[in-house]
C-alpha cells in the first residue's frame, strides 16, 4: 500500500523560506566572526581567530544560496525551457566544494602545527567561553536551517545547514584545543582538528557526488518514483503505467510516462486522460513537468 503523498510546496514559499533562512545565518555569521576574531587577538587564542576566519568564509556559502535562490525561480525561457531550478544542483555543488576546500584547510593546518614543533603560548580562559558559546550558536543554526530546508525539500538548504554543523564541529575542535592548551597538552588541537576535518571532508564529498549525479539526470528516490507511478495510475481512464522515468530538476521531477488507454478512445478522449494524469501528479507531487505517451490497450478476448 502506497502513502498519499505531501502536497508540493510551492516557488513562492519555498523562495521566502530560503531567503529568510539565509539572511538569518549571514546575521549570526557576521555576529560570530567579529566576536571570535577580537576576542581570539586580544586572549592570544589563534585556534579562535582562525575560526573567525572561518566563519567568515560562511559569508560566501550564504550568498551562493541567496543568488541561486534568486535566480532558481525564474520563469522558463527560450534558453532554459525547463526553468532554473538546476542553480540550487550548481550552489549544492558550491557548497560541497567548499567544504572540501574547508577540510583541507583544517587538515593543512593540522599537519603543520604537529610537524613545526613550535611552542604554543597560553591562552586566556575567555577564549573557551567564546569558542563553547560559538559551538551551541552554530548548533542552533544548523538544526534551524535543516529543518526548513527539509520542509520546503532543498538541497541547497540542506547543504547550507551542514555546512553550518561543519563549523560546529570547528568550533569543539577550537573548544578541545582550548581546553587542552590550558591543561598543558597543546598537541590535542591539532590531532583533533586533523579527525574533524576528515569528518568535514567526507561530508562535502558525499554533498558534491549528489549535486554531480543530479547533473547527470539521476533518477528520483525509488519510493518517489512509485508514489508517482500509483498517482498516475489513479487517473480515471488510465489502465496501465508503464516505462516510467524521472529525472531531478534542482528540487523538483521531470517524468516521463506511458500511459495504457482503451484503443476504442477517440484522440480528444485520450487527450484529456494525459492532461488528467499529468495534473494530478503536478497537483500531489514536487513535479515541474509531465510527458506522456499513450498506448493502446484492449481486453483479452474470453475464452
Amino acid at each position: 500500500m502506497v502513502s498519499r503523498p505531501e502536497a508540493p510546496i510551492g516557488p513562492e514559499e519555498r523562495a521566502a523560506a530560503a531567503a529568510r533562512s539565509t539572511w538569518t545565518s549571514v546575521v549570526v555569521n557576521v555576529v560570530l566572526s567579529v566576536v571570535q576574531i577580537v576576542v581570539g587577538w586580544q586572549t592570544h587564542s589563534k585556534a579562535l581567530v582562525a575560526d573567525g576566519l572561518h566563519s567568515m568564509s560562511d559569508l560566501f556559502a550564504d550568498f551562493v544560496v541567496l543568488v541561486a535562490n534568486r535566480h532558481g525561480r525564474k520563469d522558463p525561457d527560450e534558453d532554459h525551457p525547463y526553468g532554473h531550478q538546476r542553480f540550487e544542483t550548481a550552489a549544492s555543488l558550491v557548497l560541497g566544494l567548499l567544504l572540501l576546500s574547508v577540510a583541507a584547510g583544517m587538515l593543512w593546518s593540522a599537519v603543520g602545527n604537529l610537524a613545526s614543533g613550535a611552542p604554543v603560548p597560553t591562552v586566556h580562559v575567555a577564549a573557551l567561553w567564546v569558542a563553547c558559546g560559538t559551538m551551541v550558536a552554530k548548533e542552533a543554526l544548523f538544526r534551524y536551517m535543516l529543518a526548513v530546508g527539509k520542509r520546503v525539500r532543498s538541497s541547497m538548504l540542506i547543504a547550507n545547514a551542514w555546512h553550518a554543523r561543519s563549523d560546529a564541529a570547528s568550533s569543539l575542535v577550537v573548544s578541545l584545543g582550548i581546553v587542552g592548551n590550558l591543561l598543558g597538552y597543546p598537541l590535542f588541537d591539532p590531532i583533533a582538528a586533523a579527525i574533524v576535518g576528515f569528518l568535514v571532508g567526507r561530508m562535502g564529498a558525499t554533498f558534491t557526488w549528489s549535486a554531480l549525479s543530479d547533473l547527470m539526470d539521476s533518477a528520483a528516490d525509488h519510493d518517489e518514483v512509485v508514489a508517482i507511478e500509483a498517482t498516475l495510475a489513479g487517473t480515471p481512464g488510465v489502465v496501465g503505467v508503464h516505462a516510467v522515468r524521472t529525472r531531478k530538476m534542482g528540487d523538483m521531477i521531470v517524468v516521463d510516462a506511458h500511459l495504457d488507454v482503451d484503443a476504442d478512445l477517440t484522440v480528444e478522449a485520450g487527450h484529456a486522460i494525459s492532461v488528467a494524469a499529468r495534473e494530478r501528479v503536478m497537483g500531489h507531487h514536487r513535479v515541474l513537468d509531465v510527458m506522456t505517451h499513450l498506448d493502446p490497450w484492449r481486453a483479452p478476448p474470453a475464452r
